[in-house]
């Protein structure tokens, strides 16, 4: 009984306590008529229910079309996570934003991410840079210059995936393994972590972070954001220890020829880098921040696209056809056990416009948010200063005046110019455009190369439905039969 009361208040002070953030909120609407059109829903959770509904039935497009066809469709008002939200729309929209970042707008992560990511040391002596912006170190490391090293790791690891989880079966799920792969690389390149216990640990971990992404910020034993904050000390618990381990063997080994290694792991370059540049040296803990950072951007957005791909390769059998022999090209150029390079992948040119194309149609990403820096005015309308910005890719991905005939598969959209600029925006745009942007695509091709080479793929479920949580996933799985090729 006591814990239900203690439950009870705490719900009833939460509730409260959003209430007063609400009626302060509603009191600098009335005082303002050149606020964005639109509404902030229902007291406290806003429009969340609308947009999760959304979201849940496969078409998150809707929550944004809706409003932009009721409100305006350049910009409109709503109330997501707690938050006043100006959801900016369009081309047009999208310059804007990314034209002005750091004038006008910064970057901005809602809360609920910080409290499950950073450890509350760091809310109590917060580092001088935003953990959630890419060191130098990671700037490096994802480079092209840097990333041509990592090709045939990354090749040579697909390789072993499909051999392990591909070759002798007659059908597959293709969203869990394209995770499994992509986790699994995110170790081993981050890392240096190849063990397949250590590696399950640390996923098994993550699993409870993303949960903890999607549930109300309650931490109380039981709860999804409960579980999340457990995970994360453990993960950060992990991570440290091999922080440690690694500063040790850096320590004891050769210097000079770690450090000339060019496909060295990003924690070795992080440790070097910090030393050798006789820079501040981040904490312990802001380093595990950023490793485990770095494992959340890479890892769930690129399997959701590694799956959309191979979605619809198995989906249109022309269009297989023709990335089939794309990359049977590449394959006879090489030698039989020669891995691909970075030369290969420039050569990826279709397949990449495949995938680009499952990405418009599915993206892994909702959008990007903002934080307003100063009050400033966009189409005739005040966005306050302290105001969040949502810049949704559905906005323009599935809109027929940039893409005609918007939801037909059609890679051809891209080859030439491709589509016109700020309407394709997966990675979004600007000085704070997703720096993994390059290392997603080699993921992505060598991934499809692995399979496409050595498979033709069929649906087993050609209708199976599609929902959002909160990235696209297909409901089953993805689950395809396996039609080895006779070579």
């Amino acid at each position: 009984m006591d814990l239900f009361f203690s439950y009870l208040i705490y719900f009833v002070l939460f509730s409260v306590s959003l209430a007063i953030i609400h009626l302060a909120n509603s009191t600098l609407r009335s005082s303002s008529s050149k606020l964005p059109p639109g509404r902030t829903g229902w007291l406290v959770i806003g429009e969340i229910l609308e947009f999760a509904f959304a979201a849940r039935t496969g078409k998150p497009e809707r929550f944004i079309n809706d409003r932009m066809k009721k409100y305006s469709p350049e910009v409109f008002r709503t109330s997501l996570m707690g938050e006043n939200m100006a959801v900016i729309c369009g081309a047009s929209g999208n310059r804007f934003v990314f034209s002005n970042e750091d004038k006008l707008v910064s970057s901005w992560w809602p809360s609920l991410i910080k409290k499950i990511l950073y450890s509350p040391s760091l809310f109590d002596n917060p580092p001088k840079e935003d953990l959630m912006r890419p060191s130098s170190s990671v700037h490096e490391f994802l480079k092209p210059e840097g990333l041509k090293h990592y090709a045939e790791i990354m090749d040579m690891m697909a390789r072993k995936h499909v051999d392990m989880y591909w070759n002798s079966k007659e059908e597959v799920k293709v969203y869990p393994l394209s995770k499994k792969y992509t986790f699994a690389l995110s170790c081993r390149l981050f890392m240096n972590i190849e063990d397949p216990e250590s590696v399950a640990t640390i996923s098994d971990g993550f699993a409870q972070i993303m949960a903890g992404f999607i549930s109300l910020p309650i931490n109380i034993p039981g709860t999804a954001f409960n579980h999340a904050i457990k995970a994360r000390n453990n993960l950060h618990k992990e991570i440290g220890e091999i922080i440690r381990k690694r500063k040790k063997e850096l320590t004891e080994s050769s210097r000079d020829s770690d450090s000339d290694s060019p496909a060295l792991d990003l924690l070795s370059r992080m440790l070097l880098m910090n030393s050798d540049e006789n820079m501040e040296v981040p904490s312990e803990m802001e380093i595990t921040n950023r490793i485990t950072a770095m494992i959340l951007a890479s890892h769930e957005t690129t399997s959701t696209a590694i799956t959309f791909a191979l979605w619809y390769l198995a989906e249109f059998p022309d269009v297989y056809d023709a990335v089939l022999k794309e990359q049977i090209k590449i394959a006879k150029s090489k030698g039989p056990e020669e891995l691909l390079n970075w030369n290969d992948i420039q050569k990826m040119k279709y397949s990449w416009n495949v995938a680009r194309e499952s990405m418009r149609l599915a993206s892994p990403s909702h959008g990007s948010f903002r934080e307003a820096i100063a009050d400033f005015t966009y189409a005739g309308f005040t966005i306050p200063k302290g105001w969040k910005i949502h810049l949704s890719v559905h906005s323009t991905h599935k809109n027929s005046e940039y893409f005609p005939d918007p939801e037909k598969f059609d890679p051809s959209r891209f080859e030439g110019k491709g589509p016109p600029p700020y309407t394709f925006v997966p990675f979004g745009g600007g000085p704070h455009m997703c720096l993994g942007k390059e290392y997603a695509r080699m993921e992505i091709l060598v991934f499809i190369h692995n399979v496409v080479t050595r498979f033709e793929l069929e649906k087993v479920n050609p209708k199976e439905k599609i929902t959002y949580n909160p990235a696209p996933t297909p409901v089953n799985g993805l689950p395809v039969r396996l039609h080895p090729h006779q070579m």
